[in-house]
């Protein structure tokens, strides 16, 4: 019983490690200086992103290009800085942590 409870314990704790990683991903980054989880800041709050997208088959394709290559124009006139720094793995990281709502 207590070997159940010790590899449930694991389990959950590794399901809960990517968010937490992607979180700092992004604090890392300077991603949160301009972003917000669940609100408007200069930037989209990553849950209205991940609304935006729901529905694009090609989505995470499209916000890792946009988070490597930046932008404007797609949520109003501040422009979005390219990342261009950041590693492939990590920006398509960052890209899926905010399609699936920045949780």
């Amino acid at each position: 019983m207590q070997h159940r409870l010790i590899w449930a314990a694991l389990a959950l704790s590794t399901m809960a490690a990517p968010a937490l990683a992607n979180l700092e991903l992004a604090k890392k980054n300077a991603c949160m200086a301009c972003h917000a989880v669940d609100k408007k800041m200069v930037g989209p709050a990553y849950q209205d992103v991940a609304k935006k997208y729901k529905d694009q088959k090609d989505a995470l394709a499209v916000v890792t290009d946009n988070i490597k290559k930046g932008g404007s124009g797609k949520w109003g006139p501040a422009p979005m800085p390219p990342q261009a720094a950041l590693s492939d793995a990590d920006a398509k990281a960052l890209a899926a942590w905010v399609l699936g709502g920045a949780k």
